[in-house]
């Protein structure tokens, strides 16, 4: 009997050894597949100029459905992040107000300059909030005395168009004490949404976001530098480049182009 005993004992433990070597085999598989799963379903971090606010908030879900990743947005004005993003910030993908603040990037090698595209354009507008009356944008006497809201005239993109835009008619030295300089667009926006400022110069794109105020009239295009969002993936970022990719889509130019932006010349939308 013992030889038989000893055979089964041997036919159980190879068995045993067999299985365990079966399940680590198994769990060998599933940790390479999470951990590809997991290198490719990365976080991005999009740093945006504040007027894409409401188009990038809507477009969120539909981007990281398209692309997989999880998506982390920073909004402010261009030259704040622009100076985080020198500094070290864990950006992946940058798209300012104007081209300014990316060519002062690439002078210090931070983003990768073949991926830069052209992404939108915008109209700059003169707003007030709603009931106001129409303003004269020839006449500096039509403004009254109330305060102005606009972006910093030597650093926000808005503010840097609508100081040319005022300067051009000539309402900047009438107008200029009446200003009020605002660390970026949306927050000039705010100050006329809540009654704290009269007038505002923003983006077409602002006035569409907020109910609260309308448009009084419009800068002629001609009166200041053409209003382009570059859009640039920042140096080591292994995901960026898809989600600009689906940012330059027919799906999201639809919501861009519902709030109010508008294509680049010569893009072809």
């Amino acid at each position: 009997m013992a030889p038989m005993f000893e055979r089964a004992s041997g036919l159980f433990h190879g068995v045993q050894r067999t299985m365990l070597r079966f399940g680590t085999w198994i769990l060998a598989a599933w940790l390479t597949v999470l951990a590809g799963s997991t290198a490719w379903a990365e976080r991005v971090t999009l740093y945006a100029a504040a007027s894409l606010r409401t188009a990038l908030d809507t477009l969120a879900p539909e981007l990281e459905a398209a692309t997989g990743h999880d998506l982390r947005i920073a909004y402010g004005g261009s030259s704040k992040l622009a100076r985080q993003i020198e500094q070290g910030a864990p950006a992946d993908i940058f798209i300012s107000a104007n081209k300014e603040w990316i060519e002062y990037l690439l002078t210090g090698n931070r983003i990768i300059a073949a991926s830069g595209v052209d992404l939108l354009s915008n109209r700059l507008v003169l707003i007030g909030q709603n009931g106001a009356p129409q303003i004269s944008l020839q006449e500096a006497g039509s403004f009254g005395t109330g305060r102005i809201a606009i972006g910093l005239t030597q650093a926000v993109p808005a503010g840097i168009y609508g100081r040319e835009a005022l300067e051009t008619l000539g309402l900047w030295a009438p107008l200029k004490a009446q200003l009020v300089e605002t660390d970026n667009v949306r927050a000039a926006l705010a100050l006329v949404a809540r009654g704290e400022a009269r007038f505002g110069i923003v983006y077409a794109s602002d006035a569409v976001a907020e109910p609260a105020v309308q448009v009084l009239a419009s800068f002629p295009p001609d009166t200041h530098s053409p209003i382009v969002y570059p859009a640039v993936v920042v140096s080591g970022s292994k995901a960026g480049a898809e989600v600009l990719a689906f940012l330059q889509s027919k799906a999201a130019w639809a919501v861009f182009e519902a709030q109010g932006f508008l294509p680049v010349e010569g893009n072809g939308e």
